[in-house]
């Protein structure tokens, strides 16, 4: 099966802004009869350039040996005379049919004479007659080329016996292998590195994969409902797709310093702060913001509530207080003031402070300093 897209674009007008967009138009022709596909497709990203094989695989009712794709980007990642890389999402719909992706060479047109060919007559019989008809939509535009591919390859040939039709009935669609049972689902993938909290991120989730693959560049494969992640052709995590910013993190992924503070929660060491003081709590909340993964936060968290076990529970809310108004909020910080005894001491902006707080409006959404006795 010999594929490309037709150099001529059919336009089409959106009825609400009346933008004139041009539809590509994909080619597929058989070999040996010359029985053709036409599909528009509104771009030649990769998306519509896997759905229009598929279409084109269900008219022929079955998989050639061979598909021989010219060297644009959607199939070809890198063209080489000899060793051309395919992309990654073509060679899996290769896979999934069972047939080989083989690139014609770089301008060579006469590797790929069938669709050339093929084209040029699509131009003649398909496009043409439509040059004067107003369209509103690819999906329009396709139901305007159905009569119009039909009548094409059922058009007697001038120098050869029956049509594109008939030559398929007895030569190509004998050879072709059945379809299988279900079409090839598209899946997109993308090259990323792992970050050091050894979760990769896809569309703003960031998705856990076990640790000590962290810093690798890690491919993804990503469908509607799953995300896998490979390392060097290995699968080393699946996930359920999420759709909404966040983490989605397995327990077995997580370092051995991590997992034992898994039984932790931010609400629980936030609850904890809070029967300190509320400068405690919110240098605990400021400390787990610090973090992509509020696990990596917890052993700090930890250190500092239980510095109150020493200290006292008074001079760890004043600590706090001193930590959150200079941004020394982690352990050694806090740790720090203690020892030295500076959460005695008045903050350089206790006088700003003051004049904020008279200039405060009050109103019944102020809860005050007596909220938290």
């Amino acid at each position: 099966m010999f594929v490309d897209y037709s150099g001529l674009k059919m336009p089409w007008i959106d009825k609400d802004t009346g933008v004139i967009y041009y539809a590509e138009i994909f080619v597929a022709v058989l070999g040996a009869s010359n029985y053709t596909y036409v599909e528009a497709c509104a771009s030649q990203s990769i998306a519509d350039w896997i759905k229009a094989h598929c279409h084109a695989l269900e008219f022929f009712k079955g998989v050639p040996r061979c598909i021989i794709p010219d060297n644009l980007k959607a199939g070809v990642s890198k063209a080489h005379r000899y060793d051309p890389d395919i992309q990654s999402t073509y060679q899996e719909l290769a896979h999934h049919y069972g047939c080989a992706i083989v690139p014609a060479r770089a301008y060579h047109p006469k590797d790929k004479p069938k669709v050339e060919v093929g084209v040029q007559g699509i131009q003649r019989w398909l496009l043409a007659p439509l040059r004067d008809v107003t369209l509103f939509s690819v999906a329009e535009l396709n139901q305007a080329l159905l009569p119009l591919l039909k009548a094409y390859n059922e058009r007697p040939f001038q120098e050869l016996e029956g049509s594109r039709l008939s030559q398929y009935e007895a030569l190509d669609k004998p050879a072709l292998k059945a379809l299988p049972a279900t079409r090839y689902s598209l899946a997109q993938w993308k090259t990323v590195r792992s970050g050091i909290d050894y979760h990769v991120t896809f569309e703003k989730h960031h998705y856990s994969i076990p640790h000590k693959y962290l810093k690798k560049t890690i491919e993804l494969r990503v469908t509607h409902s799953t995300i896998e992640c490979f390392y060097e052709g290995e699968r080393i995590a699946v996930h359920h797709r999420a759709y909404k910013p966040g983490h989605t993190t397995i327990h077995e992924h997580m370092p051995t310093a991590h997992q034992s503070y898994a039984e932790w929660t931010p609400e629980r060491l936030k609850k904890w702060a809070l029967s300190t003081g509320p400068y405690t709590q919110a240098l605990i909340e400021e400390l787990i913001s610090l973090h992509k993964i509020p696990e990596q936060s917890f052993r700090g968290c930890l250190g500092i509530l239980r510095l109150g076990e020493r200290y006292g529970a008074g001079r760890l809310e004043n600590a706090a207080r001193r930590g959150l108004s200079s941004g020394a909020i982690r352990y050694k910080n806090i740790e720090s003031i203690l020892r030295n005894g500076l959460d005695n001491q008045p903050l350089p902006s206790s006088a700003h402070e003051a004049k904020a707080e008279a200039s405060r409006p009050h109103h019944n959404n102020v809860r005050g300093s007596t909220y938290y006795h």
